[in-house]
C-alpha cells in the first residue's frame, strides 16, 4: 500500500517549503489512494523547542488538510538503537572511539575531504568489544565498502536517474557517542518500521539519499522510491531563510494576514508544479486530481516579493480570486472569526452574508473586512482624505441631513426607494446627483470609493445609513 510521510523537525517555525512537501506528500497520497503519514523528527534534543513544535502544528491544522497517522522519534528510541546494533553485528558498521571528533559527521583536512580514520575502522572486533565494555565512549559509524568501488544508483520520479560512488561517502555516523540516533539513522529505521513506500521531500537531500540506500540495504529493508522536489529562492536566487528574508517564509505570516488555506495551497503548489492544462486558480479537489510527479519543474521555485511588498503578487491575486469565489456559506464564518479577533461585532448571519458577498470582490484577505471595511460592522471608522472633500462640496453636508431625515420618515428602505429619494433631494436643491451620491460613500463609510452606491445603504441597514446621514 502506497504510504508516505511528513518529518518536520522541531528546530524552527513551519518554512513555506516545508509545508510544500506537506502539501505534495499529501496530494500524492489522496490521488493515489494511499495513506499521510505526520512523524515529527525530534531526536535533535539540544535544538528542539515546544515554540517551534507549536509553530508546525499551528501551520500544518491551518491548512485543513489533515492526516492519517502521527508519531514521534523521540518515542522510538529503542528500534533506532536496534537497527544501529544488527548493522554493527553485521560487520556493516564499527566503532568510533575517536575522542575529539566522535560525533562529527564530515570532516576536512589538507588532503581533501575526510572519509574514515583508518584505525578505528580496522579495529579488530575483539578490541572494540573490550574497549566499549570498559566504558568508552564511541560513535556507530557506517562501513562504506572501501575494497571494491561501486555506484549506489536510484531512479528519482523527479530527476530521473542518480548515481555516486561508494568512494566519494564518508563513513557516516548512525549512532552518537551519547547514544541518540543521527538523522539518517532514525529516518532509515523509521521508514522501515512505518512501510513508507515513497519519500518525497525536498532536493537538498538528494545526497543524504546514498547514505540512506546503504543503510536500507545493511537493515535488510527495502528502500522506497524518492522524488525530490526544487527548492523555493528568493528574487535574487538565495535559498529562503527567516534570517535573511524575515516572515516571508513562515506559514503563519500568510495566514495571520488573512489568507485563506485553500488560497494559500493553491499557490504552494503552483511554485515548482503546473497542471498540465496551465490552470491557476484551483481548489483542493482539482489540485488532487492534477498531481503527478511529472508535472514537477526540475529547476527551484522563485518566490517573488521585495521589501516594499512582502507578500508575491500572485499570492495575493490568487487569495483574491479564492474570497471571490468562495460559497458565502463558507466564507462568511471566517469573515466573522476575523472581525472577533480584531475586537468588532459582526451582524447576523443573514446581514453578515450580505455584507460579505458586497465587499468582497474588492479585498485581497480576509482582515481587509476588519480594516478596509470597518465602516459596516463598527460606527469608529476613519475617513481617508478624498472622501473627506467630497463632503465638503458646496451643498454636500445640507443635503445629506435632509436625505437622512427622510429616509428615516420612509416605510420603504431598498436600493431603488434610498435612489428615487437621492435624487428627488438633489433635485430640489440644484445639486448634481454625484454630489450626494460621493458624500453618502463618504459619510458612511470613510471611502471615496466601493460597493455599488445605493447598495451601502441597504448593506448597512436604515438605522445605522440614517443616523450617519443625520450626523454629516
Amino acid at each position: 500500500m502506497l504510504r508516505v510521510r511528513f518529518a518536520p523537525s522541531p528546530t524552527g517555525f513551519l518554512h513555506i517549503g516545508s509545508a510544500r512537501t506537506f502539501i505534495f506528500n499529501w496530494l500524492y497520497a489522496r490521488r493515489n489512494g494511499g495513506t499521510m503519514i505526520l512523524r515529527i523528527d525530534d531526536t535533535d534534543v539540544e535544538r528542539n523547542t515546544q515554540t517551534s513544535l507549536d509553530s508546525i502544528f499551528d501551520g500544518l491544522n491551518w491548512l485543513e488538510l489533515g492526516w492519517d497517522e502521527q508519531y514521534r522519534q523521540s518515542e522510538r528510541l529503542a528500534l533506532h538503537r536496534e537497527v544501529a546494533e544488527a548493522i554493527l553485528h553485521k560487520g556493516l558498521a564499527y566503532r568510533d572511539f575517536t575522542p575529539a571528533d566522535a560525533d562529527a559527521g564530515e570532516r576536512s583536512h589538507a588532503g581533501g575531504p575526510w572519509l574514515f580514520n583508518a584505525a578505528m575502522r580496522e579495529m579488530s572486533r575483539e578490541e572494540s568489544e573490550r574497549r566499549a565494555a570498559a566504558g568508552e565512549r564511541f560513535v556507530i559509524r557506517y562501513r562504506v565498502p572501501r575494497d571494491v568501488v561501486h555506484e549506489i544508483k536510484f531512479a528519482d520520479a523527479v530527476y530521473g536517474d542518480q548515481s555516486k560512488s561508494t568512494a566519494d561517502i564518508e563513513d557516516f555516523a548512525l549512532l552518537r557517542s551519547d547514544g541518540m540516533p543521527t538523522y539518517h539513522l532514525a529516518s532509515c529505521a523509521d521508514d522501515a518500521d512505518l512501510r513508507i513506500s515513497q519519500v518525497i521531500r525536498g532536493q537538498d537531500h538528494v545526497s543524504n539519499t546514498f547514505k540512506h540506500i546503504l543503510i536500507f540495504e545493511a537493515a535488510g529493508a527495502a528502500a522506497p522510491q524518492f522524488a525530490h522536489l526544487p527548492l523555493l529562492v528568493a528574487p535574487d536566487g538565495a535559498k529562503l531563510s527567516k534570517r535573511k528574508h524575515g516572515p516571508v517564509v513562515s506559514v503563519t505570516t500568510y495566514r495571520d494576514l488573512g489568507f485563506l488555506p485553500q488560497a494559500f495551497v493553491n499557490w504552494v503548489c503552483l511554485l515548482g508544479w503546473s497542471p498540465k492544462d496551465n490552470r491557476e486558480q484551483m481548489s483542493v479537489q482539482e489540485l488532487t486530481d492534477s498531481f503527478t510527479f511529472e508535472g514537477v519543474n526540475r529547476s527551484n521555485a522563485v518566490v517573488n516579493f521585495s521589501e516594499a511588498d512582502p507578500i508575491d503578487p500572485k499570492a495575493a491575486w490568487l487569495n483574491s480570486q479564492h474570497l471571490r469565489s468562495m460559497p458565502i456559506p463558507e466564507l462568511a464564518p471566517r469573515v466573522k472569526a476575523e472581525l472577533v479577533k480584531a475586537g468588532l461585532t459582526p451582524p447576523d448571519d443573514a446581514k453578515l452574508g450580505e455584507v460579505t458577498d458586497l465587499l468582497r470582490a474588492r479585498y485581497f484577505y480576509l482582515n481587509d473586512f476588519a480594516s478596509r471595511g470597518r465602516a459596516y460592522f463598527d460606527d469608529d471608522f476613519p475617513v481617508d482624505a478624498k472622501a473627506a472633500e467630497n463632503l465638503e462640496k458646496p451643498g454636500a453636508r445640507e443635503g445629506l441631513r435632509e436625505l437622512g431625515a427622510r429616509l428615516k420618515a420612509a416605510e420603504e428602505f431598498t436600493e431603488a426607494s434610498v435612489e428615487a429619494e437621492l435624487r428627488k433631494v438633489a433635485e430640489e436643491r440644484g445639486l448634481k446627483a454625484g454630489i450626494l451620491i460621493n458624500g453618502a460613500r463618504a459619510v458612511l463609510t470613510g471611502q471615496s470609493v466601493g460597493p455599488s452606491a445605493f447598495h451601502v445603504f441597504t448593506a448597512l441597514g436604515k438605522d445605522r445609513a440614517v443616523s450617519r446621514l443625520l450626523a454629516a
